[in-house]
């Protein structure tokens, strides 16, 4: 019964990875802080809480291992996607405020001599 009554109270970790994993496939950034800070919270429980807790907690874990690895996976896409974005910005950045690294290449091919 006492089970029954937190899982009332806080959801379980397998939901959060979920909500997380939709969250963060809509770019939802406000629902995935709310989810972080739930995370959070669940840490801070989870460090002031007793043997049976643990065990609790531990079974949940368990249970949400595979969507824990998908939300993973998500993550590092995401995270290489945003490296890349960020790349593209600062070279596109780099050619707007400069002109380009590469718009004047005739320096490559001439020799600077002036005979050429």
């Amino acid at each position: 019964m006492r089970e029954l009554n937190e899982r009332r109270v806080r959801p379980e970790l397998k939901q959060l990875v979920v909500e997380a994993s939709r969250a963060l496939a809509q770019l939802d950034a406000d629902r995935l802080e709310e989810l972080a800070q739930s995370c959070q919270a669940l840490n801070r429980e989870l460090e002031r809480s007793d043997r049976d807790a643990r065990g609790v907690f531990a079974a949940e874990a368990i249970e949400a291992r595979g969507d824990m690895a998908v939300f993973a996976r998500v993550l590092e896409v995401t995270r290489a996607n945003l490296n890349v974005m960020t790349r593209l910005r600062d070279l596109r950045m780099e050619q707007l405020e400069y002109g380009g690294r590469h718009a004047n290449r005739w320096g490559e091919t001439e020799s600077k001599h002036g005979d050429n």
